[in-house]
């Protein structure tokens, strides 16, 4: 996915952990349109994040990184990622009820 001079990329964690919450809602709490409407706002904010997602306050972290993540709210749900160059990078998708501070 490209927009602007950014690209738009995933990792493997951030994939699954969007999959299990959009799981979890649509079978555990028998809320499939619940599910369809937050991968459809997760997707809205990323894309409107894109066009320029270095401009935001970084996180706060305990751990020294090379590339600071970045964070959007998506509802009771997080999205932390990172830019590398000309990539943004999706990295985690955190319910934000959870102490995320001892994963990030």
């Amino acid at each position: 996915m490209h927009s602007g001079k950014f690209r738009l990329e995933a990792t493997p964690l951030f994939g699954m952990e969007l999959e299990q919450a959009i799981n979890y809602i649509e079978t555990q709490l028998a809320n499939p349109v619940a599910a369809d409407k937050l991968q459809a706002d997760v997707e809205s904010a990323v894309c409107d994040r894109l066009a320029a997602p270095a401009s935001f306050e970084p996180v706060a972290s305990r751990i020294d990184r090379e590339h600071p993540y970045y964070r959007i709210y998506v509802g009771s749900y997080i999205v932390f990622y990172c830019v590398i160059g000309n990539v943004m990078e999706l990295r985690r998708f955190i319910y934000k009820g959870r102490n995320w501070r001892i994963q990030i």
